[in-house]
């Protein structure tokens, strides 16, 4: 993983995805991972005053927190709770860089606060869209919504100068891999404004594996038994399998340019003085304490 920190404001997720890397965990920790997985949300109520308090730590050294590795922090309890919208103005305050990768349109409510965040930090939001197609889609992402909002979410991010891209992830093998509904993402996301994508594969570790396999099964019987065979020894696709998969659409992307009309990115104003001597006066404050 390209980064150390995680944060997530929620345990559980109301999108429950078909292929979430999540319900492995949920196996481990002997919660559900079936179909009952994500009907209930865990909310950490006091998730933005525990951040501002490790925040204003000393031995804090201000790096990279990914926001939604192992929930959406723009599933539908955040509409009431809006802890995800807290977090991000205690990141922001403390000048931390962040990322947020999300399934939720509900992303655009916040582009005040990312705009602000943006100016003190390196800031970048990713929406996951693998696939435009109905059928895919409603199978294997039955709680979110539909691919096109997500789209209208990075064109409004985009517009608002906030550094958005697309995950194409994860790409199922003879489903989602076929080069015309891939390619009509990709141009789409470009056109949405994206400047960057990113993708990998399907993967199936115990607690996964079985719901999708089983979901998979009752719309498509023959391709769940496919793909059981493929992922039968390993949960991961062998490496060569997966670069090959990556430069195909490292190829495709470069022939589907960022639209023109995408305004430049927010980049963050140099710390001034004054704000620099603020946070370490916050700092001692927090130690005295």
């Amino acid at each position: 993983m390209p980064f150390e920190w995680t944060l997530n404001p929620y345990m559980g997720c109301a999108h429950r995805c078909t292929f979430c890397y999540v319900r492995a965990f949920e196996q481990r920790a002997e919660r559900p991972a079936d179909d009952r997985y994500g009907r209930s949300i865990r909310v950490k109520t006091n998730v933005v005053q525990v951040l501002r308090a490790e925040l204003a730590r000393s031995s804090w050294q201000g790096k990279l927190v990914l926001m939604g590795g192992a929930t959406d922090p723009y599933q539908p309890a955040e509409g009431r709770y809006r802890l995800t919208r807290g977090c991000i103005e205690a990141l922001s305050e403390r000048r931390n860089p962040f990322s947020i990768i999300t399934r939720g349109p509900m992303v655009i409510r916040d582009v005040d606060v990312l705009a602000e965040a943006s100016r003190r930090a390196r800031v970048s939001v990713s929406l996951s869209i693998p696939t435009l197609e109905d059928a895919v889609w409603r199978v294997t992402e039955p709680g979110t919504a539909h691919p096109r909002q997500r789209l209208r979410a990075v064109r409004v991010l985009a517009d608002a100068g906030i550094r958005v891209g697309v995950a194409l992830a994860p790409i199922i093998p003879g489903i989602s891999d076929r080069p015309g509904p891939l390619m009509d993402a990709i141009r789409a996301a470009r056109d949405a404004g994206a400047s960057r994508l990113w993708t990998e594969l399907l993967y199936l570790k115990p607690g996964t594996r079985e719901h999708f396999l089983d979901t998979l099964a009752a719309a498509w019987p023959a391709e769940a038994e496919r793909l059981a065979a493929m992922y039968a020894k390993a949960a991961y696709r062998p490496k060569p399998v997966n670069r090959e998969h990556v430069e195909t659409v490292a190829a495709m992307a470069r022939t589907a340019p960022r639209r023109a009309s995408a305004p430049p990115h927010i980049e963050p104003e140099p710390p001034r003085l004054a704000v620099q001597l603020g946070l370490a006066f916050n700092d001692y404050l927090a130690e005295a304490q």
